[in-house]
């Protein structure tokens, strides 16, 4: 069970401060008076608060990686395989387990596999489709996310140290 101030990577949300475990606030209250909440608070959306109930066994909620971790995560993308998937329909289930799984690595397996995809079809002279466009910004937001937390830096300096560490790799190899 987390506690209060713990940081743990919940959904969409991403990285998010534990501020309560507890009952729901008297004004939200419907139900149960006794079921506890875990009352978190989005980081990257410091105005907003999410209740989660702290039995529900399927909510995917898990303490967000260190900076060693993430350190050793960016040096693992060069090994982590894109998922190929031709069926559309196969293809969304896929990035929508992926997403919903909160693993780093599945995040990284869709990016990987956008980028490879969005790189063909701009090779053959086609669009980069809406589904696709909308999964790679979900997936890189969530993995941006914890990974500027973890590696206390401003979002938006994640992808260039992600592209700054694969052109060190490149050069190694």
């Amino acid at each position: 069970m987390y506690q209060e101030k713990d940081m743990v990577v919940y959904g969409s949300q991403s990285v998010c401060e534990v501020v309560s475990v507890g009952p729901l606030p008297v004004k939200m209250a419907l139900g149960d008076r006794k079921q506890k909440y875990y009352t978190l608070r989005p980081i990257y959306q410091r105005d907003s608060l999410v209740y989660v109930p702290v039995d529900n066994e399927r909510a995917v909620m898990r303490p967000v990686i260190s900076k060693t971790e993430a350190e050793m995560l960016v040096k693992k993308i060069p090994d982590i395989k894109a998922a190929w998937i031709e069926k559309d329909s196969e293809r969304e289930q896929e990035y929508k387990k992926a997403l919903s799984s909160c693993d780093p690595e599945k995040l990284i397996m869709i990016i990987k596999t956008l980028y490879k995809r969005r790189q063909a079809r701009i090779d053959d002279g086609k669009k980069v489709t809406v589904i696709d466009e909308r999964y790679f910004k979900m997936a890189e937001k969530q993995l941006y996310e914890e990974l500027a937390y973890a590696m206390d830096m401003p979002k938006e300096d994640v992808g260039p140290y992600i592209s700054e560490h694969m052109k060190k790799t490149r050069k190694k190899a």
